[in-house]
Protein backbone atom coordinates (compact mmCIF):
# COMPACT_ATOMS: atom_id res chain seq x y z
CA UNK A 1 0.00 0.00 0.00
CA UNK A 2 1.36 3.44 -0.94
CA UNK A 3 1.90 6.20 1.60
CA UNK A 4 -1.08 8.15 0.26
CA UNK A 5 -3.38 5.14 0.44
CA UNK A 6 -2.05 4.31 3.91
CA UNK A 7 -3.01 7.80 5.09
CA UNK A 8 -6.47 7.55 3.53
CA UNK A 9 -6.97 4.23 5.32
CA UNK A 10 -6.84 6.12 8.63
CA UNK A 11 -10.20 7.76 7.89
CA UNK A 12 -12.79 7.04 10.57
CA UNK A 13 -15.62 6.51 8.11
CA UNK A 14 -17.48 9.47 9.55
CA UNK A 15 -19.24 11.45 6.84
CA UNK A 16 -20.73 14.90 6.44
CA UNK A 17 -24.10 13.61 7.57
CA UNK A 18 -22.61 12.69 10.95
CA UNK A 19 -21.51 16.22 11.82
CA UNK A 20 -23.27 18.30 14.47
CA UNK A 21 -24.00 21.09 11.99
CA UNK A 22 -24.92 20.97 8.27
CA UNK A 23 -22.17 20.42 5.72
CA UNK A 24 -23.01 21.10 2.05
CA UNK A 25 -26.73 20.77 2.66
CA UNK A 26 -29.31 21.03 -0.11
CA UNK A 27 -29.37 24.79 0.52
CA UNK A 28 -25.91 25.16 -1.02
CA UNK A 29 -25.92 25.76 -4.77
CA UNK A 30 -25.36 22.45 -6.65
CA UNK A 31 -22.43 23.94 -8.56
CA UNK A 32 -20.62 24.62 -5.29
CA UNK A 33 -21.33 21.38 -3.47
CA UNK A 34 -18.39 19.49 -5.10
CA UNK A 35 -16.07 22.28 -3.94
CA UNK A 36 -17.41 22.16 -0.39
CA UNK A 37 -17.26 18.37 -0.27
CA UNK A 38 -13.65 18.31 -1.54
CA UNK A 39 -12.71 20.69 1.27
CA UNK A 40 -14.68 18.63 3.78
CA UNK A 41 -12.96 15.36 2.79
CA UNK A 42 -9.53 16.80 3.50
CA UNK A 43 -10.72 18.39 6.74
CA UNK A 44 -12.34 15.12 7.83
CA UNK A 45 -9.19 13.13 7.05
CA UNK A 46 -6.98 15.60 8.93
CA UNK A 47 -9.28 15.50 11.94
CA UNK A 48 -9.36 11.70 11.89
CA UNK A 49 -5.56 11.56 11.88
CA UNK A 50 -5.27 14.04 14.75
CA UNK A 51 -7.73 11.95 16.80
CA UNK A 52 -6.45 8.51 15.80
CA UNK A 53 -5.84 6.35 18.91
CA UNK A 54 -3.28 4.13 17.17
CA UNK A 55 -0.85 6.89 16.22
CA UNK A 56 1.62 8.75 18.39
CA UNK A 57 2.18 12.50 18.03
CA UNK A 58 5.11 12.18 15.61
CA UNK A 59 3.18 9.77 13.39
CA UNK A 60 0.22 12.12 13.31
CA UNK A 61 2.40 15.10 12.45
CA UNK A 62 4.13 13.18 9.67
CA UNK A 63 0.83 12.27 8.05
CA UNK A 64 -0.51 15.79 8.37
CA UNK A 65 2.69 17.02 6.71
CA UNK A 66 2.05 14.59 3.86
CA UNK A 67 -1.44 16.02 3.38
CA UNK A 68 0.02 19.53 3.24
CA UNK A 69 2.66 18.44 0.73
CA UNK A 70 -0.07 17.02 -1.50
CA UNK A 71 -2.10 20.21 -1.16
CA UNK A 72 0.91 22.20 -2.29
CA UNK A 73 1.92 19.79 -5.03
CA UNK A 74 5.16 19.04 -3.21
CA UNK A 75 4.64 15.40 -2.24
CA UNK A 76 7.89 13.43 -2.47
CA UNK A 77 6.12 10.09 -2.13
CA UNK A 78 2.70 8.84 -3.15
CA UNK A 79 0.27 11.78 -2.93
CA UNK A 80 -2.82 11.83 -0.72
CA UNK A 81 -5.69 11.62 -3.18
CA UNK A 82 -8.28 13.83 -1.39
CA UNK A 83 -5.65 16.57 -0.99
CA UNK A 84 -4.69 16.35 -4.66
CA UNK A 85 -8.36 16.55 -5.67
CA UNK A 86 -8.85 19.62 -3.48
CA UNK A 87 -5.70 21.28 -4.86
CA UNK A 88 -7.03 20.88 -8.38
CA UNK A 89 -10.53 22.12 -7.64
CA UNK A 90 -9.19 25.15 -5.76
CA UNK A 91 -6.92 25.98 -8.67
CA UNK A 92 -9.76 25.57 -11.17
CA UNK A 93 -12.01 27.87 -9.14
CA UNK A 94 -9.33 30.39 -8.22
CA UNK A 95 -9.80 29.82 -4.46
CA UNK A 96 -6.87 30.16 -2.08
CA UNK A 97 -5.49 27.16 -0.21
CA UNK A 98 -4.88 29.40 2.82
CA UNK A 99 -7.96 28.17 4.66
CA UNK A 100 -7.26 24.46 4.43
CA UNK A 101 -3.63 25.07 5.40
CA UNK A 102 -4.85 26.98 8.46
CA UNK A 103 -6.98 23.96 9.38
CA UNK A 104 -3.88 21.80 9.32
CA UNK A 105 -2.37 24.12 11.96
CA UNK A 106 -5.25 23.18 14.26
CA UNK A 107 -4.90 19.47 13.54
CA UNK A 108 -1.21 19.66 14.40
CA UNK A 109 -2.12 21.28 17.69
CA UNK A 110 -4.58 18.48 18.39
CA UNK A 111 -1.80 15.99 17.77
CA UNK A 112 0.41 17.43 20.52
CA UNK A 113 -1.75 19.62 22.77
CA UNK A 114 -4.40 18.32 25.17
CA UNK A 115 -5.12 21.30 27.44
CA UNK A 116 -6.04 24.98 27.01
CA UNK A 117 -5.07 27.36 29.77
CA UNK A 118 -7.60 30.12 29.14
CA UNK A 119 -10.49 31.32 27.00
CA UNK A 120 -8.08 33.45 24.96
CA UNK A 121 -5.96 30.39 24.22
CA UNK A 122 -9.07 28.49 23.18
CA UNK A 123 -10.11 31.34 20.89
CA UNK A 124 -6.67 31.26 19.27
CA UNK A 125 -7.21 27.55 18.61
CA UNK A 126 -10.63 28.36 17.09
CA UNK A 127 -8.88 30.85 14.81
CA UNK A 128 -7.35 27.80 13.09
CA UNK A 129 -9.82 25.00 13.83
CA UNK A 130 -13.08 26.79 13.02
CA UNK A 131 -12.67 30.18 11.34
CA UNK A 132 -11.03 28.76 8.18
CA UNK A 133 -14.15 26.73 7.42
CA UNK A 134 -16.37 29.79 7.38
CA UNK A 135 -13.83 31.85 5.47
CA UNK A 136 -13.51 29.11 2.86
CA UNK A 137 -17.29 29.00 2.42
CA UNK A 138 -17.39 32.76 1.98
CA UNK A 139 -14.54 32.72 -0.53
CA UNK A 140 -16.11 29.87 -2.47
CA UNK A 141 -19.27 31.97 -2.81
CA UNK A 142 -17.35 35.09 -3.83
CA UNK A 143 -18.28 37.00 -0.68
CA UNK A 144 -16.39 40.01 0.64
CA UNK A 145 -13.69 39.61 3.33
CA UNK A 146 -15.74 42.18 5.26
CA UNK A 147 -17.96 39.24 6.25
CA UNK A 148 -15.07 37.40 7.92
CA UNK A 149 -15.37 38.82 11.47
CA UNK A 150 -19.02 37.78 11.81
CA UNK A 151 -18.21 34.41 10.27
CA UNK A 152 -15.28 33.93 12.65
CA UNK A 153 -17.61 34.59 15.60
CA UNK A 154 -20.15 32.07 14.30
CA UNK A 155 -17.54 29.40 13.69
CA UNK A 156 -15.92 29.91 17.09
CA UNK A 157 -19.33 29.55 18.72
CA UNK A 158 -19.97 26.30 16.85
CA UNK A 159 -16.58 24.98 17.96
CA UNK A 160 -17.19 25.84 21.62
CA UNK A 161 -20.65 24.26 21.51
CA UNK A 162 -19.16 21.07 20.03
CA UNK A 163 -16.50 21.04 22.76
CA UNK A 164 -19.08 21.43 25.51
CA UNK A 165 -21.36 18.73 24.08
CA UNK A 166 -18.45 16.30 23.85
CA UNK A 167 -16.42 17.39 26.89
CA UNK A 168 -16.79 14.05 28.66
CA UNK A 169 -16.12 11.95 25.57
CA UNK A 170 -13.08 14.03 24.58
CA UNK A 171 -11.58 13.56 28.03
CA UNK A 172 -12.31 9.84 28.30
CA UNK A 173 -11.35 8.86 24.75
CA UNK A 174 -8.59 11.34 23.88
CA UNK A 175 -7.47 12.83 27.21
CA UNK A 176 -8.21 16.14 25.53
CA UNK A 177 -9.75 19.05 27.43
CA UNK A 178 -10.99 22.18 25.70
CA UNK A 179 -12.66 23.58 28.82
CA UNK A 180 -10.19 26.31 29.86
CA UNK A 181 -8.13 25.24 32.85
CA UNK A 182 -8.37 28.63 34.55
CA UNK A 183 -12.17 28.47 34.43
CA UNK A 184 -12.11 25.02 36.01
CA UNK A 185 -9.63 26.16 38.65
CA UNK A 186 -11.75 29.20 39.53
CA UNK A 187 -14.61 26.76 40.19
CA UNK A 188 -12.36 24.60 42.39
CA UNK A 189 -12.25 21.79 39.85
CA UNK A 190 -9.65 19.79 37.95
CA UNK A 191 -10.02 18.00 34.63
CA UNK A 192 -10.85 14.69 36.33
CA UNK A 193 -14.43 15.81 36.89
CA UNK A 194 -15.02 15.48 33.13
CA UNK A 195 -14.63 11.71 33.48
CA UNK A 196 -17.46 11.35 35.98
CA UNK A 197 -20.85 9.91 35.08
CA UNK A 198 -22.70 13.08 36.07
CA UNK A 199 -21.62 16.68 36.07
CA UNK A 200 -21.04 18.22 39.48
CA UNK A 201 -22.99 21.41 40.19
CA UNK A 202 -19.78 23.44 39.95
CA UNK A 203 -18.98 21.91 36.56
CA UNK A 204 -22.49 22.59 35.30
CA UNK A 205 -22.02 26.23 36.27
CA UNK A 206 -18.78 26.26 34.27
CA UNK A 207 -20.54 24.78 31.26
CA UNK A 208 -23.36 27.29 31.62
CA UNK A 209 -20.82 30.14 31.69
CA UNK A 210 -19.05 28.89 28.59
CA UNK A 211 -22.38 28.33 26.82
CA UNK A 212 -23.15 31.97 27.59
CA UNK A 213 -19.88 33.01 25.99
CA UNK A 214 -20.81 30.96 22.91
CA UNK A 215 -24.20 32.71 22.86
CA UNK A 216 -22.40 36.07 22.90
CA UNK A 217 -20.36 34.98 19.87
CA UNK A 218 -23.59 33.96 18.14
CA UNK A 219 -25.01 37.41 18.85
CA UNK A 220 -21.93 38.96 17.22
CA UNK A 221 -22.51 36.71 14.20
CA UNK A 222 -26.21 37.54 13.89
CA UNK A 223 -25.88 39.96 10.91
CA UNK A 224 -24.05 37.43 8.75
CA UNK A 225 -27.02 35.61 7.20
CA UNK A 226 -28.49 38.84 5.90
CA UNK A 227 -25.08 40.32 5.10
CA UNK A 228 -23.92 37.81 2.50
CA UNK A 229 -24.98 38.36 -1.08
CA UNK A 230 -25.79 34.73 -1.89
CA UNK A 231 -29.32 33.89 -0.74
CA UNK A 232 -28.72 30.16 -0.47
CA UNK A 233 -25.61 30.68 1.62
CA UNK A 234 -27.53 33.14 3.80
CA UNK A 235 -30.22 30.52 4.40
CA UNK A 236 -27.59 27.92 5.29
CA UNK A 237 -26.04 30.35 7.77
CA UNK A 238 -29.43 31.15 9.26
CA UNK A 239 -30.19 27.48 9.79
CA UNK A 240 -26.80 26.82 11.39
CA UNK A 241 -27.25 29.85 13.64
CA UNK A 242 -30.67 28.64 14.79
CA UNK A 243 -29.35 25.15 15.57
CA UNK A 244 -26.38 26.58 17.47
CA UNK A 245 -28.46 29.03 19.49
CA UNK A 246 -30.76 26.20 20.55
CA UNK A 247 -27.83 24.04 21.64
CA UNK A 248 -26.28 26.93 23.59
CA UNK A 249 -29.56 27.31 25.49
CA UNK A 250 -29.64 23.58 26.19
CA UNK A 251 -26.09 23.58 27.50
CA UNK A 252 -27.12 26.27 29.97
CA UNK A 253 -29.59 23.85 31.58
CA UNK A 254 -28.50 20.28 30.75
CA UNK A 255 -25.69 17.99 31.83
CA UNK A 256 -23.64 16.81 28.81
CA UNK A 257 -21.94 14.14 30.93
CA UNK A 258 -25.12 12.27 31.79
CA UNK A 259 -27.55 13.20 29.05
CA UNK A 260 -27.90 13.89 25.36
CA UNK A 261 -27.76 17.55 24.38
CA UNK A 262 -28.16 16.88 20.66
CA UNK A 263 -31.40 17.57 18.80
CA UNK A 264 -33.91 14.93 17.76
CA UNK A 265 -34.76 14.87 14.05
CA UNK A 266 -38.14 16.51 14.53
CA UNK A 267 -36.50 19.31 16.50
CA UNK A 268 -33.96 19.81 13.73
CA UNK A 269 -36.74 20.22 11.18
CA UNK A 270 -38.43 22.90 13.25
CA UNK A 271 -35.18 24.78 13.77
CA UNK A 272 -34.32 24.54 10.06
CA UNK A 273 -37.65 26.11 9.15
CA UNK A 274 -37.34 28.77 11.84
CA UNK A 275 -33.78 29.61 10.86
CA UNK A 276 -34.61 29.90 7.17
CA UNK A 277 -37.68 32.02 7.90
CA UNK A 278 -35.67 34.32 10.16
CA UNK A 279 -33.05 34.80 7.47
CA UNK A 280 -35.64 35.60 4.82
CA UNK A 281 -37.20 38.17 7.14
CA UNK A 282 -33.83 39.74 7.91
CA UNK A 283 -32.91 39.95 4.24
CA UNK A 284 -36.24 41.54 3.34
CA UNK A 285 -35.75 44.10 6.12
CA UNK A 286 -32.19 44.84 4.96
CA UNK A 287 -33.21 47.15 2.10
CA UNK A 288 -30.74 47.78 -0.74
CA UNK A 289 -28.08 50.14 0.45
CA UNK A 290 -28.48 49.29 4.14
CA UNK A 291 -25.19 48.05 5.60
CA UNK A 292 -25.74 44.79 7.43
CA UNK A 293 -22.05 43.87 7.76
CA UNK A 294 -19.85 46.75 8.86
Amino acid sequence: MSEGADIEALASGKGHGDENFPVASALIAPALRPVVMAFYRVARLGDDIADHPGLNADQKLGRLDAIEASLKGEASGAPVAPAVALRRILADRGITDRHVLDLLVAFRRDAVKTRYASWDELMDYCRYSAAPVGRFMLDAHGESPATWPASDALCAALQVINHLQDCGKDYRDLDRVYVPLDVLADAGLDVGVLGEARGRPALLRVIRDLAGRAAALLAAARPLDAGVRDLRLGLEIGVIHALAASLARRLATRDPLSGNVHHAKVEVLGLVLAGAAGTLGARLWARPGRRVIS
